[in-house]
C-alpha cells in the first residue's frame, strides 16, 4: 500500500484550496493508498525557524529534535502532495516555513564534498495543487518561484518517477465552471500519480 503525505496550507476550512485538499485526499483514498493528512493550520505548526534549530541546522540528527514527528512523516512517505494558494508569488509562510524547518540536512539533503544530495528518495511520487490570484503570465514575470521550488528544490531532494505541478492561474476571475474543472483535473491526475 502506498502512503501519501498531504500538506494542506490554508487557514479558512471553507476555501476552494480546502476543496482541492479534499479532492486530492478522496483521490488517494479511492485507490487504496494511505494518506497522512496534514493540515498545517489545523495542526499549529510553528513555521519560525528559531535561533537554536538555526544553530543546529548541519547537526543531522540533533536538527530534527524540535520538528521529530513531521520528519517521520516525511521519511515515512512515498508520495508527498502540496495543496496551497501561492500568495504574493511564494508560499504561505506556514508552508515555506515547513521546508525550512522540515527539509534539514540528514532529512532531505546530505552534503557530500560540498555538494548537495538527495535523501528523501523514498519519496517515489511528488505532486503540488496550487491556485494563483493572477495569471500566469504575471507569475512567470515574477519567476513563478513556488513551481521552480517544487519541480526543482523539492524534486531534487527526492528525486521522485513521477512529479506534476498543477496550477489554476487567475483564481481572481475563475468562475464555477472553471473551478470544477480544475477539481476534475486534480482527481483525475491523483488517480494517475
Amino acid at each position: 500500500m502506498t502512503r501519501a503525505l498531504v500538506l494542506f496550507a490554508h487557514p479558512c476550512p471553507e476555501s476552494f484550496s480546502a476543496a482541492l485538499d479534499a479532492r486530492v485526499r478522496a483521490a488517494l483514498d479511492a485507490r487504496g493508498w494511505e494518506v497522512d493528512a496534514c493540515d498545517l493550520y489545523a495542526e499549529g505548526f510553528d513555521p519560525v525557524l528559531s535561533r537554536a534549530e538555526r544553530r543546529a541546522y548541519h547537526d543531522a540528527g540533533a536538527n530534527v529534535a524540535s520538528v521529530r514527528g513531521q520528519v517521520d512523516r516525511l521519511r515515512a512517505a512515498e508520495a508527498l502532495v502540496m495543496v496551497f494558494p501561492v500568495w504574493n508569488f511564494g508560499f504561505p509562510a506556514i508552508l515555506k516555513g515547513f521546508l525550512d524547518r522540515v527539509f534539514l540536512p540528514g532529512v532531505s539533503f546530505r552534503l557530500e564534498a560540498g555538494r548537495v544530495r538527495p535523501a528523501l528518495t523514498n519519496v517515489r511520487r511528488l505532486a503540488a495543487v496550487a491556485t494563483y490570484g493572477g495569471t500566469r503570465l504575471r507569475a512567470a514575470l515574477a519567476g513563478d518561484p513556488p513551481r521552480r521550488v517544487v519541480t526543482r528544490a523539492v524534486r531534487h531532494a527526492c528525486r521522485p518517477r513521477r512529479t506534476r505541478y498543477l496550477a489554476l492561474y487567475d483564481m481572481n476571475r475563475a468562475d464555477a465552471g472553471r473551478r470544477r474543472a480544475f477539481l476534475d483535473r486534480v482527481g483525475r491526475a491523483m488517480e494517475a500519480l
